[in-house]
């Protein structure tokens, strides 16, 4: 059993005992903490609760809105939902903060607590400390039986948010009518089965294949978007003759694409051609994590503009964004983030940008895929002893390449013309983790391994 307690939430498997697994105890304890906090810094007694369709979230949810009320806030309870439409309801709904009961892409043993602030964004790592802290010190006061919180249970954020999407004004529906797609989409069974197809609905999309698009949370595949978990959407869309396949992950933040004839487009690359469409209408910066492909740096100057990098994780790039006026940014996971809209990964705006610029090209997804800069990404970690200093040992890599251009805001990640490698601690194992990109998979992987060398050279392994 694990329990996983960060500044960005808590997440867990369900069961186990106090404080080892995401148990009634831990939920309560830290719904509590959020919800004390909220009120304490906001002095506004109003959260969004909405949750993916996981087979613990309904006892999740029960055990938050339970104690949200028993601290005296009113929950406006979404139901089945998505991440990116909650982030979207807090601020419409004047609320003090948002909880996502999701795993994200973890099976469906896990489930977590994510969380929001008054704009409907992840919290901030001071602010998640806080919360943490809050959460240890138990210094809860709850609300007498007259102040109890109500719940206002609200099933408008559906329509809601697609009529956002629509309002973009990037988002041409008749030119996607008029491409008359035919499209595969996999849903994983959660609750991307309710929002999607009604999306493409909405969209004019009229020839909808879905597969798994039942929200129960019994998920037929692992829910991460990754090829090797995508064989069944990919003979799929070549048996159907479709245009392209449609992947999201189970809180539908992540977006992933499969061309015609089978083969991925990749989620790296999902940023990347949103990106394409968005800065050829509009000039302006990106922002992408440092682990994410080149791609969209080439894409971005080629454009005139400038991409900067930010350290991974959601908020990190949320905040370079801003810092930068960036159009839009994300993350290679398939994560797009587009400020038109608001600042969160949101895969229903990424599929409505994304069918308006396949629909403006004219060509096949594979055609556009291939008219992007080609790079691969090699992903490797190497395990250390529990009392290694890591940052000593990175310490001594960043001398070593001294004289490359490399960047130091999240692990080391060093430069050498096109190709870089980028190595990063892992926040809950004693491992780095090694992601390195070229032009293709040899010289990526030969790059990987020239590190892996240097690395256990140092440490005399």
């Amino acid at each position: 059993m694990t329990l996983i307690k960060s500044i960005s939430g808590i997440r867990g498997t369900i069961g186990g005992s106090v404080g080892n697994g995401l148990t009634p105890f831990d939920i309560v304890k830290f719904t509590a903490a959020f919800g004390s906090w909220v009120v304490n810094k906001t002095g506004n007694k109003r959260i969004v609760l909405g949750r993916d369709a996981r087979i613990s979230g309904q006892m999740v949810n029960n055990l938050v809105m339970g104690t949200l009320q028993g601290l005296g806030i009113e929950v406006i309870d979404l139901g089945l939902s998505t991440t990116p439409t909650v982030e979207v309801a807090v601020p419409d709904e004047n609320a003090g903060g948002g909880i996502i009961l999701t795993a994200s892409h973890n099976p469906k043993q896990w489930n977590a607590l994510k969380l929001l602030n008054a704009s409907g964004e992840f919290i901030s790592d001071a602010d998640g400390k806080e919360v943490l802290d809050l959460a240890e010190s138990a210094d809860f006061d709850f609300a007498e039986v007259d102040k109890l919180g109500k719940v206002i249970k609200n099933d408008t954020y559906l329509q809601k948010h697609i009529d956002k999407v629509l309002a973009l004004p990037l988002v041409d529906v008749e030119a996607i009518k008029k491409a008359d797609f035919k499209v595969v989409i996999d849903c994983v069974n959660s609750t991307g089965g309710i929002f999607i197809p009604a999306l493409l609905k909405a969209l004019g999309v009229s020839k909808v294949v879905e597969l798994y698009c039942t929200p129960d949370g019994h998920f037929p595949h692992n829910p991460e978007p990754l090829p090797e978990n995508l064989t069944e959407i990919s003979k799929e869309v070549q048996k159907q003759n479709a245009d392209l396949g449609i992947v999201v992950d189970p809180d539908v933040d992540r977006l992933c694409f499969v061309n015609e004839d089978g083969s991925m487009f990749g989620e790296e690359y999902t940023l990347v051609a949103v990106a394409d469409y968005v800065l050829k209408n509009t000039p302006g910066n990106t922002v992408s994590n440092l682990s994410s492909t080149r791609a969209l740096r080439d894409v971005t100057e080629k454009a005139g503009s400038a991409y900067n990098a930010s350290a991974v994780g959601e908020v990190n790039v949320v905040n370079k964004m801003k810092a930068t006026n960036a159009i839009i940014g994300g993350e290679g996971n398939g994560g797009i983030i587009y400020p038109e809209s608001h600042y969160g990964r949101d895969a229903l705006v990424g599929i409505a940008l994304f069918l308006t610029h396949l629909a403006k090209f004219g060509k096949s997804i594979s055609v556009l895929r291939a008219s992007y800069p080609q790079y691969h990404i090699s992903k490797n970690k190497i395990t250390l002893t529990p009392e290694m200093d890591i940052d000593h040992l990175l310490k001594q890599v960043e001398e070593k390449y001294k004289n490359q251009p490399y960047s130091t805001i999240d692990g080391l990640k060093i430069e050498f013309d096109k190709t870089w490698v980028h190595l990063r601690r892992s926040n809950t194992e004693p491992i780095i983790r090694i992601y390195s990109e070229a032009e293709n998979e040899t010289i990526a992987e030969n790059l990987a391994n020239k590190i892996i060398s240097d690395i256990k050279e140092i440490l005399h392994l």
